[in-house]
Order: C-alpha cells, then structure tokens, then sequence
C-alpha cells in the first residue's frame, strides 16, 4: 500500500507542469546553511498549512471578479500541491534541490 502511494505522488509530481512554477523564496540564500534552513522553514509551512489554499483561492477570484468556482478548483489543486511539495520540501531539506509549488507556496501575508 505505502508503495502505491510513493508511486502515485511521483506520478502526481511529474505530471504538474513545474516549469511553469517560479523559484522557491529559500533558493535566494546566500550559503548551504541559509538556503536548508529556509527550505526546512518553507516545508514545514507548507505543510502544516497547504490546507489554507481551499479557502484563499475562491476569495481572490471573488475579489478579482473572475469565476469563483474556478478558484475553488484552483484552491483545491493548489492545497495538494501545496501540502504534498512541502512534505518533499521538508524530507529533502539537507539536500538544497528546489521543488517548486505554485504561486511561491502558502503566502501568509
């Protein structure tokens, strides 16, 4: 089971259009230690709080005029995305490899 899993997260992540994402914020780093410390940072964040998209998503599409249940697709995809990239951010946060998640990850501004 924990195999079919694994398998289908790679799938997942190798099907999601990531050239179209940008540059993780923890890759500006100066040195090894800023840019793990960071990654470790933006990981957790989203991981812990990926969920969050389900919500902001439909509230920018509302605020922006657009279809409000697109952003709820948007939001849901995002949320996934989100939460699963961040775990994989946190697991490989010795190695400084970038993942990259849309929209920069959760923005907690």
């Amino acid at each position: 089971m924990k195999k079919a899993v694994g398998i289908m997260l790679i799938v997942m992540l190798a099907l999601t259009p990531t050239l179209a994402f940008a540059a993780s914020p923890w890759t500006q780093g100066k040195d090894y230690s800023e840019r793990v410390s960071q990654k470790l940072e933006f990981g957790l964040k989203n991981t812990l709080l990926g969920w969050v998209d389900v919500f902001v998503e439909p509230n920018k599409a509302a605020s922006a005029g657009s279809n409000t249940w697109a952003g709820v697709g948007k939001g849901l995809t995002d949320a996934v995305l989100n939460t699963v990239g961040g775990a994989l951010q946190l697991i490989t946060f010795p190695i400084p490899v970038d993942i990259p998640l849309p929209d920069d990850g959760v923005q907690l501004k």
